[in-house]
């Protein structure tokens, strides 16, 4: 009797112990966790209530303080807070899921193909297409429309170059547009070829054509942005930012967030629409969990690869044009007044060091004093030797995309000249002026793979390890800095450092599960690291098995 007595006390001292343990959703256990605190502390367990974590430590502290349902092992596998794109174009690159896609195409007549593939399948009143790069052909030209002519006479066409700065439509397209020889576009251009168009629009060019094209049905977009939601999970993606929306498609972001069909969380930048200004800048930020409006996105200049970013001196392989500036200068002191005012963000892009300079210049003029505006410069490409402390002095914000440096090498040089390369892509310098610099993709100019990301900010190499010593590699930034620029560092860019970008207690539980460690494998494997498992507010987005 006094041995089933003692069995009872035992069992029943268990069950308060257990009955003790405060209920969680989530727990993890057993796995090396990259918190990206400010001490960059390493931890083993974690966990999560309410979306959040709540707490962080070793497997037994956890274990021995909190009960879940759902305890998961992890066998010692690698855990980082969600990659954050600091830069992107997320809603843009959802809709070109319903393009043509012309990546990695090695001259025109395979466009062509893809093109006339696509046409057969879809039958759209419009032939659309993005990310042809004459650059990787071998004639480094861009075509012309005589080719669009004969396969489309009448149907229009309009194929975007990768990084959105030019474009080419064909005759039924210019048609449309009331594009002739005689059409004139402040901060754009329109090639002539023999007194006539030849269907290639630089920068504001383009939009005399795009737009005519007929706005995404709402239903074909919802599904397409399901779909861009779920490749981002697919690479570790939690958050985005979104470089420049206009008030219907965030209207619908938000409206899809908000009955839980999206889970994506979204910052994002403004058009500078007057409709934007009015419903969203004038009212004050506007914040939920999922989405934060709070900066206007500008342009000051083009592109390189197409030859629109403005340089202070003159193309080295195109002697005579500068590139250009695409809005009036008044128009930019207006925006930054506008911001001001009603304590918003401005961001930027600008390639060239003219256009940069410019920029530096003008946020200078209202940002007088140390501040914590966090006013940014997206890109920060090329800059002048002599503007590069103005980042420091006026707390401004380089916003850079290593694969930029990646992707723009084999080329770079010829457009910039010896000299003046030395200029460009210098994000270690860029990082040192405010001690922090946030990291993205700018998809779909480049691919969506954060992996891709950190491998070109360590390495300064593309995938097939060239150059064997990497391109300019002073400028490369160290494992930690890399991390931090993909996610405290994102965060912080866009007002969020307290609330994601590291797991800490109170913050969203947004989480990555990676198969290797990123901060400690060799370089080469860097791009093919596997993401296991991609968690936000401690729910699965995503599970490799699951494919």
């Amino acid at each position: 009797m006094k041995k089933i007595s003692g069995i009872l006390l035992v069992v029943l001292i268990l069950s308060m112990s257990c009955n003790n343990k405060e209920q969680v959703s989530l727990i993890i256990t057993n796995v090396k966790v990259y918190t990206v605190n400010s001490n960059f502390e390493l931890a083993e367990s974690f966990a999560v209530k309410d979306g959040k974590f709540i707490a962080i430590g070793t497997s037994k502290e956890i274990l021995s303080k909190y009960s879940s349902d759902q305890v998961i092992d992890l066998k010692g596998k690698y855990v980082y807070p969600g990659f954050i794109d600091a830069h992107s174009h997320f809603y843009g690159y959802c809709m070109t899921l319903l393009q043509a896609n012309l990546r990695g195409t090695k001259s025109f007549d395979e466009i062509l193909e893809v093109i006339k593939a696509h046409d057969e399948k879809y039958n759209s009143d419009w032939v659309l297409g993005r990310s042809l790069d004459q650059n990787d052909w071998e004639i480094k030209e861009f075509p012309t429309k005589e080719k669009l002519d004969e396969l489309f006479p009448d149907k229009p066409v309009y194929l975007k170059r990768v990084d959105g700065h030019a474009a080419i439509a064909n005759s039924k397209a210019l048609e449309l547009a009331g594009i002739t020889n005689k059409t004139q576009v402040d901060g754009g251009k329109i090639y002539l070829k023999n007194g006539e168009p030849t269907g290639v629009l630089i920068d504001n060019a383009m939009t005399l054509v795009s737009d005519l094209i007929p706005d995404t049905e709402k239903e074909t977009a919802i599904k397409a942005i399901k779909q861009g939601e779920q490749s981002c999970f697919a690479v570790g993606l939690t958050s985005v930012c979104d470089a420049g929306l206009y008030k219907k498609q965030i209207l619908l972001i938000d409206s899809l967030q908000n009955i839980g069909e999206m889970n994506m969380r979204i910052y994002a930048m403004l058009e500078p629409t007057e409709e934007n200004i009015e419903h969203f800048v004038k009212k004050g930020i506007y914040k939920t969990d999922y989405l934060n409006v709070r900066s206007i996105k500008l342009y000051a200049d083009g592109a390189l690869g197409s030859r629109g970013a403005c340089l202070i001196e003159p193309y080295s392989d195109d002697p005579g044009n500068y590139g250009l500036i695409v809005e009036p200068v008044k128009f930019y002191h207006e925006m930054c007044k506008v911001a001001i005012e009603n304590n918003y963000q401005i961001n930027t892009h600008a390639i060239g060091d003219s256009a940069n300079r410019l920029m530096l210049d003008i946020y200078s003029e209202y940002l007088k004093e140390p501040n914590d505006r966090r006013w940014r410069i997206e890109h920060s490409q090329v800059i002048h030797p002599d503007d590069v402390d103005k980042f420091g002095k006026y707390n401004i914000i380089p916003s850079i995309q290593s694969t930029h440096c990646t992707s723009d090498m084999y080329w770079a040089d010829e457009r910039l000249g010896e000299n003046r390369i030395k200029s460009a892509y210098i994000y270690k310098v860029l990082l040192d002026q405010n001690g922090w610099i946030p990291n993205g993709t700018d998809f779909p100019v480049e691919k969506i793979d954060p992996r891709l990301t950190f491998y070109a900010s360590v390495s300064r190499k593309d995938v097939e390890g060239y150059p064997e010593n990497g391109f300019q590699t002073e400028n490369a930034l160290t494992r930690e800095e890399t991390l931090k620029s993909m996610t405290i560092w994102a965060a912080k860019a866009a007002f969020e450092e307290n609330e994601k970008g590291s797991i800490e207690v109170g913050k969203f539980a947004d989480f990555i599960v990676l198969d290797k460690d990123i901060m400690e494998v060799d370089e080469v494997e860097i791009p093919n690291i596997k993401i296991l498992n991609t968690y936000i507010s401690g729910e699965k987005q995503f599970d490799l098995e699951d494919i």
